[in-house]
């Protein structure tokens, strides 16, 4: 069975790279949150940084390894937390906490955003080029805040539920948008990824594209998933995939800013 150690291994440390992985602490009109940061501090100036937004069960073990794989490509990366920093439920209430803010989009928004603002704090970020990316809940949370206009050049879904809105806010989006979604996943249907995509069609000026991998369930990019008869299993091959159209896509985004 694939482990998260064993997807972290897949960005192998760069030769003379000092990246450094930090617990942050920061705070939402009076809530107290708990992200994650890492960089490459052999590498001077401000770069490309990445912020990363994690699934229903908080900052993890996961989180840490998506941004240590960030940082050791050379990207700032950051994992916000959207629940506070004492919220970190497990598999009998994740999606209860998670589902409390699919009814609050206004909250969950706003501490995404607070996400971004600690991003941008950091000193080794170039404003000019930020993306933002997240699993399941989080891959969510990454369109949603897209829709406020927050200043992104990429929003990035894996496998993320899909929200379409009426009215719809999508002419806000300033970020290039990539959706990477299974085509075996329940929690994601065709005909939710078809209505989002009807959404984004009449917002002709949006840049979008949808990423289906076959026979991929909800949760796929996520090492030990492994409930299919609730239509969430971990699938290397699509995990490996969008991994590379991930790194494809920035690659683009940034550049074109650079």
């Amino acid at each position: 069975m694939t482990t998260i150690d064993d997807i972290l291994q897949t960005v192998p440390d760069p030769a003379g790279a000092d990246v450094r992985v930090e617990t942050v602490r920061y705070d939402l009109e009076g809530t107290v949150l708990e992200g994650v940061l890492a960089k490459d501090h052999a590498i001077a100036g401000p770069r490309p940084a990445v912020l990363v937004v994690h699934d229903w069960h908080g900052v993890n073990e996961h989180v840490h390894a998506r941004v240590t794989m960030l940082a050791r490509l050379g990207y700032v990366a950051f994992g916000a937390d959207i629940y506070g920093a004492d919220v970190r439920p497990g598999d009998d209430t994740a999606g209860q906490v998670a589902g409390s803010y699919y009814q609050d989009l206004p909250l969950l928004r706003a501490r995404a955003l607070a996400g971004f603002e600690q991003l941008r704090r950091d000193p080794d970020v170039d404003h000019t080029r930020i993306a933002v990316m997240g699993y399941c809940f989080g891959g969510s949370t990454a369109l949603e805040l897209a829709r406020t206009g927050a200043d992104l050049v990429g929003a990035v879904s894996f496998h993320g539920g899909l929200i379409a809105h009426e009215p719809s806010d999508a002419h806000q989006i300033r970020a290039k948008l990539l959706v990477l979604t299974g085509g075996s996943d329940p929690v994601v249907p065709d005909e939710k990824v078809h209505e989002w995509q009807d959404e984004m069609r009449a917002a002709p000026e949006v840049d979008w594209q949808v990423v289906t991998y076959s026979g991929a369930m909800h949760a796929f990019a996520v090492p030990g998933t492994d409930a299919p008869d609730h239509g969430a299993q971990y699938q290397a091959t699509a995990d490996r995939r969008s991994w590379q159209a991930l790194q494809t896509f920035l690659g683009e985004v940034f550049d074109e800013e650079a």
